[in-house]
């Protein structure tokens, strides 16, 4: 059954803008495995944050860098679920994430849907 879905879009330039402006926000934004990826992944990335936070409507005790972002061998992406992150959904009974991401014409967009098994 799903209990949640999210989605976000973040501005490329925008995005590049703040990241140019203030550059620990890289270290307060994403894990450190994320950090050398390329801006508009990091686009991607965070837009898939904004939306698990809308699919999960709060993130009590969970930071930025929580959200990890992990990718399989074939470069499908998944959260990466442990510490804070894995203890939230255990509490609300969420048994399964699905994250979808995307950029192009300047924007990135992603969905998040939460999932709970009956």
């Amino acid at each position: 059954m799903i209990v949640g879905l999210g989605v976000d879009v973040v501005d490329l330039a925008r995005f590049e803008r703040a990241v140019s402006r203030t550059p620990r926000l890289r270290e307060r934004l994403f894990a450190e495995s994320e950090r050398m990826l390329p801006l508009r992944s990091l686009a991607g990335r965070f837009a898939a944050r904004e939306a698990l936070v809308k699919a999960l409507g709060d993130v009590e005790d969970v930071h930025w860098i929580d959200m990890r972002i992990a990718s399989d061998a074939t470069g499908n992406p998944s959260f990466a679920l442990e510490g804070p992150l894995a203890a939230l959904l255990e509490r609300r009974g969420v048994s399964a994430l699905h994250v979808s991401m995307s950029h192009d014409a300047g924007v990135a967009v992603a969905t998040v849907v939460a999932e709970r098994l009956p």
